[in-house]
């Protein structure tokens, strides 16, 4: 790129993997904006304890620290019910608020790449027939293996959003056996997520415990996601539930926000494990690695994924993976180096590797070396090739 371009983002946030890669990818631009869909029904949750809508707050979606001098970020407000009717007009609704932005701040750009295919793909779509610029969609998770295939009217919304783009990005392999099932004519680059190094390296193990004032003679499992069902968290309580009969030392610490936080709460006092799970809510992106390197495990236990960044971060520690063969998950851990795997929804099998993977002797250097390929440095470089292929 020879940074004389401008590019633009159309995105659901600005925040996590998303900034991590726009930032990255924003050295190679004279300029960079960022226009991310809101909805200011969210903000209730700043006044009631409404935990589903934490993640959808701006300050959730916009995270407004260390934001590189040549990259502006916009919000673009939509206020919609989280129905499938609601959602599926929100495209149209979508391109209106972006076009009033890009009018009002007077954006300029020769490229768009928009993140998810509905409906920031929508919006690039659309774009491109107004401005005859080049678009690149990239396709995340939900958005291609699951979205498309609830009825004909979404494949059909989906299908038009891919054919209308000049080049699609998505995260896995297993993404991509999706995207082969929608009749799609436009070319498809498989680039993986990757992670922030300058955020995401080895900590000490004990200074980190210390400063989250977690036990130092215990062992420690972290699991990071929101708390909703595609994430599977019950059945990592149950799993523990039958960890801890054999190993009373261990002690997991579920990080995120969401509107199951009830509901297992209730399944942890149930199962009598008050003591060794511990649900400790959403937690800034930087203090992420802290509670990494305070790890000796970390512990996914989705039904489904795209390619969870998660999990790149996590190897980024040293820390070894125990989670579930969905989506691109097999693709990263391809060797039983650098974690273990299951069946979703299998809790026996899922406490069976955790004691494995407790009592493994893990080579930490390897799982760091092997890291260093999903750093947003190399991912980046990638995705560069790409905007380089649709401009000439």
């Amino acid at each position: 790129m020879d940074n004389l371009k401008n590019i633009l983002f159309i995105a659901h946030s600005y925040s996590s993997f998303q900034k991590d890669s726009i930032n990255e990818v924003s050295k190679h631009f004279k300029k960079t904006n960022v226009l991310v869909r809101s909805n200011p029904i969210a903000e209730i949750a700043n006044y009631i304890p409404i935990h589903s809508l934490d993640r959808f707050k701006l300050s959730a979606k916009i995270d407004k620290k260390n934001i590189p001098s040549n990259v502006n970020v916009y919000s673009t407000p939509i206020v919609y019910a989280p129905l499938d009717l609601e959602y599926k007009k929100l495209g149209e609704r979508h391109l209106k608020e972006v076009e009033k932005s890009i009018k009002k701040n007077n954006i300029k750009f020769d490229i768009v790449q928009s993140h998810f295919t509905w409906s920031a793909g929508y919006v690039g779509a659309k774009l491109k027939e107004k401005y005859d610029i080049p678009v690149i969609v990239t396709a995340h998770g939900y958005d291609i293996y699951r979205l498309p295939f609830k009825d004909e009217n979404w494949k059909k919304r989906i299908g038009y959003v891919l054919n209308s783009a000049d080049h699609i990005i998505t995260v896995s392999n297993n993404n991509l056996e999706c995207i082969k099932k929608l009749d799609i004519k436009t070319p498809v680059s498989v680039i993986p997520n990757g992670y922030n190094d300058e955020m995401f390296y080895p900590r000490n193990n004990l200074d980190c415990k210390n400063s989250l004032g977690l036990p130092t003679d215990k062992k420690i499992i972290v699991s990071v996601g929101n708390l909703a069902e595609i994430k599977g968290h019950k059945y990592l309580i149950s799993a523990l539930s039958e960890v801890t009969k054999t190993k009373k030392d261990v002690y997991c610490y579920i990080v995120g926000g969401g509107a199951l936080k009830n509901k297992l709460q209730k399944q942890i006092d149930t199962l009598n494990l008050n003591n060794n799970v511990k649900l400790v809510g959403a937690k800034p992106h930087e203090e992420i690695p802290i509670w990494m390197n305070a790890a000796d495990l970390f512990v996914l236990p989705s039904l489904n994924e795209g390619n969870p960044t998660v999990l790149v971060e996590a190897l980024s520690t040293g820390l070894p993976f125990i989670g579930t063969n969905v989506g691109g998950i097999s693709e990263i851990i391809n060797s039983d180096e650098y974690g273990l795997l299951c069946d979703p929804k299998n809790p026996e099998k899922l406490a069976e590797n955790i004691l494995i993977g407790l009592e493994k002797d893990w080579d930490t250097e390897k799982i760091l070396e092997y890291s260093e390929e999903f750093t947003w440095e190399n991912i980046s470089k990638k995705i560069l090739n790409v905007y380089t292929k649709v401009l000439k």
